[in-house]
């Protein structure tokens, strides 16, 4: 029986802050962040969004798409490191909108709930509803990813922040992709980034006293945490190779979707597998004598083209879009089958290498079924990629420090309408709009 994605959908934010804008303000080289980096843009959430509207605006368009409801979805599974509610799902909030959009206001049996290990946490739901449904073949289940990368400003991850939410239709004898049942995981527990609980102090009625606080942007290793992704990337691919005995290396993936931090972390990093897997021994290098040996392998005509062929299709979103966390390697794939369509290109096999920081990576793969192409509708998906509102620098900052009153961009997509201060009973209460219908949702801690 094959089971894999039916379906996919996207939802980017319109406001945008071109790379070089950030470079000029921050007296960086352009060059720098564009070649060097990849970036062209970062995408940032409105005023009057978060991940539960971008999610549920995800899944709303992937119902409507599919021309389906909740009541046939058995799971709504989400990954996100970005959570509004340290009780509650984003699932549960996600959920209750689309069912209150349908004009209801009732419990569906439908479950929800969310995975949360940094970057790897969609990857983590696709697989459970994998398996689910591998169980069940008469199911189906959606699983979404959504998030935005936001970090201090003038830190040395500033620019590689970006937004988006990825609603993905689990289920049998799939219309886009089966993916197969090997999969390749290698976890360590490490702090190469994570988010806190932190604590401030201050006095309340003359008594001092220290404040829980908890930050979007994270706590960060920037070198650290590249030697991690490289460690576990590599170790997850050679156990995915043990458990896949038909798997010879890489060249049997036509594609290959890595978690993308940055649009060219997955060329610069998967050079090591390269390496190792085409017998360039550099072991007996050392220190500046192995960084000559590894940038010459770099710039060789073989590595070059391994990396036109294979990687760089899935990184021409990314560019535009910026770090999306547990939504880039979906954003990755839906760049490649974009490409595939463009250039007409014959993809069967997509590789694909998850990474979560603290740190855990999967490998597995996925195989592109017959006629792919009449079921992906890369149009809606590029409208994603139309009508932005850029911004400048000192709009971006006041954006970033929450000084706006009002909302960049008026969009048929659901929004945040109100968080409740006054009510005692429901402080921090989110309630949603959906613009295009006019009709009124509510998530209720």
């Amino acid at each position: 029986m094959k089971v894999g994605i039916d379906a996919i959908q996207m939802y980017i934010p319109k406001v945008v802050l071109p790379i070089e804008k950030l470079a000029i303000a921050r007296n960086i080289d352009a060059a720098k962040l564009s070649k060097g980096l990849g970036l062209e843009a970062m995408r940032l959430t409105d005023i009057d969004e978060d991940v539960v509207s971008m999610g549920t605006t995800a899944v709303h368009r992937l119902l409507q798409q599919e021309n389906i409801t909740l009541s046939k979805v058995d799971r709504l599974y989400v990954g996100t490191e970005s959570s509004i509610d340290n009780s509650k799902p984003v699932a549960s909030y996600i959920l209750q909108n689309i069912v209150q959009l349908d004009g209801e206001n009732k419990s569906i049996d439908c479950d929800a709930v969310d995975f949360t290990f940094a970057c790897i946490g969609a990857v983590d739901a696709l697989q459970n509803c994998l398996d689910y449904i591998r169980l069940n073949p008469t199911k189906k289940a959606i699983v979404v990813a959504t998030d935005f990368a936001k970090y201090d400003l003038a830190s040395t991850g500033e620019y590689t922040q970006g937004a988006g939410a990825f609603a993905v239709l689990v289920s049998a004898d799939p219309k886009i992709m089966t993916i197969d049942q090997e999969v390749g995981v290698a976890t360590r527990g490490v702090f190469d980034f994570f988010k806190p609980k932190q604590y401030i102090e201050t006095t309340q009625n003359n008594v001092k006293v220290k404040l829980p606080v908890v930050k979007d942007e994270p706590v960060f290793d920037g070198q650290y945490s590249n030697e991690c992704y490289i460690n576990q990337i590599s170790a997850a691919y050679e156990k995915f190779k043990t458990e896949k005995a038909a798997f010879n290396d890489a060249t049997d993936w036509d594609l290959i979707c890595m978690h993308l931090p940055y649009c060219f972390q997955g060329r610069r990093t998967f050079i090591e597998i390269f390496i190792k897997e085409n017998l360039l021994l550099l072991e007996n290098a050392t220190g500046e004598n192995y960084k000559e040996k590894l940038r010459s392998v770099v710039k060789s005509e073989a590595y070059q083209n391994f990396v036109q062929e294979k990687i760089a299709p899935s990184e021409y979103l990314s560019a535009k879009v910026g770090n999306c966390y547990t939504g880039s390697i979906f954003l990755g794939l839906i760049s490649a089958l974009v490409n595939s369509i463009q250039q007409a290109n014959s993809v069967k096999t997509i590789g694909f290498i998850g990474y979560g920081s603290g740190s855990k990576s999967k490998a597995f793969q996925g195989n592109l079924v017959e006629n792919w192409q009449e079921n992906f509708d890369a149009q809606s998906i590029m409208e994603n990629f139309e009508d932005l509102v850029e911004i400048d620098f000192e709009t971006y900052e006041k954006l970033h420090k929450n000084q706006l009153s009002q909302a960049l961009v008026n969009d048929k997509t659901f929004r945040i309408e109100k968080i409740e201060a006054e009510n005692l009973v429901l402080v921090g209460a989110r309630y949603y709009a959906y613009k295009e219908v006019d009709k009124k949702v509510a998530s209720i801690v």
